[in-house]
């Protein structure tokens, strides 16, 4: 944690966030996962078909679900949730980002015609 701490200078903070396009880029390349860390009663109100989904408080017994040869984009409604947890996967030797839209921005952008931005 010492280590990472160090890297926490505003020059790098656009490394630790994804915008929705650069991450359909990488997701549709196979170079990413999105890990929904939403909730159980979150996820029961709104799904999506894609995408890992562990809630954020089973992150640490769960790492072993999560691709290390990824990028692991970490997704919440918004972006405050995936921030903290993105973090906790970097300490944890894993290349994650948060996703800078949240899953709401995600959706939005993904409705109607712009559904065939996304391969599943």
């Amino acid at each position: 944690m010492q280590d990472f701490i160090k890297t926490v200078i505003p020059s790098n903070m656009k490394n630790l966030q994804i915008g929705t396009k650069e991450f359909l880029e990488l997701y549709n390349d196979g170079k990413c996962e999105l890990l929904d860390i939403r909730v159980e009663y979150e996820t029961k109100v709104w799904q999506m078909n894609f995408g890992l989904r562990i809630p954020a408080p089973q992150l640490p017994q769960r790492l072993n679900e999560l691709p290390k040869n990824k990028l692991i984009v970490v997704a919440c409604p918004r972006s405050n949730r995936s921030n903290m947890a993105s973090t906790y996967l970097l300490t944890q030797g894993f290349e994650a980002r948060y996703l800078q839209d949240g899953l709401l921005g995600l959706m939005g952008h993904l409705r109607g015609v712009d559904a065939q931005d996304i391969t599943i």
